[in-house]
């Protein structure tokens, strides 16, 4: 591919051979860290072959590196590349959004009424449980949520009643259970938070 003049040449040597370190390096920690985000959810049977690739990868940069050590820019290349890869994998399981994920969303309980129907009518499974807070009695809506449902979620509760307190944990899954599928009052609830958006 390359002529031995070129791979001899002082750009290959400090342009060429430490960009490509860097790409190896950032492609294998990207999928590694994609393989440890899927082991987390429970996503079991790609991690072997995210895990081939990732190796191989790894060789190629690490062999690399070992022909050249007296090379200081395919050190740098190497550790960026590192780096960067940690970066490029959280970015990539973020908009993939994989798993479940549990609301809880406390206000007090005279109040919880409209929320809780509001959930209701656009196909989320709740659980209500009564509990007192410091300023009186609240209710606890808990509610396992898609992941990449999880901003619908947050924009309805502002819409509904804003200034609400919730949290939201990661879990490893569920069984059972009502999830929300979708629908019209999915596509209402979408236009409802993007209006430009529907009328284009």
């Amino acid at each position: 591919m390359f002529s031995q003049e070129f791979l001899d040449s002082t750009l290959f040597q400090w342009v060429f051979l430490p960009f490509l370190i860097f790409l190896a390096r950032m492609s294998d920690v990207t999928l590694a860290t994609l393989r440890n985000i899927f082991l987390s959810k429970s996503i079991k049977y790609i991690v072997p072959f995210i895990g081939f690739v990732e190796v191989m990868i790894w060789l190629l940069a690490i062999s690399q590196i070992m022909k050249n050590l007296q090379n200081p820019v395919c050190f740098l290349a190497y550790a960026f590349g590192y780096s960067m890869g940690i970066l490029v994998g959280i970015k990539i399981e973020e908009r993939l959004a994989l798993g479940l994920q549990i609301m809880r969303i406390i206000l007090p309980a005279d109040e919880s009424a409209s929320l809780t129907e509001a959930l209701i009518k656009d196909n989320y499974g709740i659980t209500l449980i009564e509990g007192s807070g410091s300023k009186g009695p609240v209710t606890i809506i808990l509610a396992v949520v898609k992941r990449k449902e999880i901003p619908l979620v947050q924009q309805l509760i502002n819409d509904v009643h804003p200034n609400t307190f919730y949290s939201i944990e990661d879990i490893r899954g569920a069984n059972s259970g009502i999830f929300r599928k979708d629908s019209a009052n999915g596509l209402a609830h979408l236009k409802r938070i993007f209006p430009s958006s529907s009328q284009k």
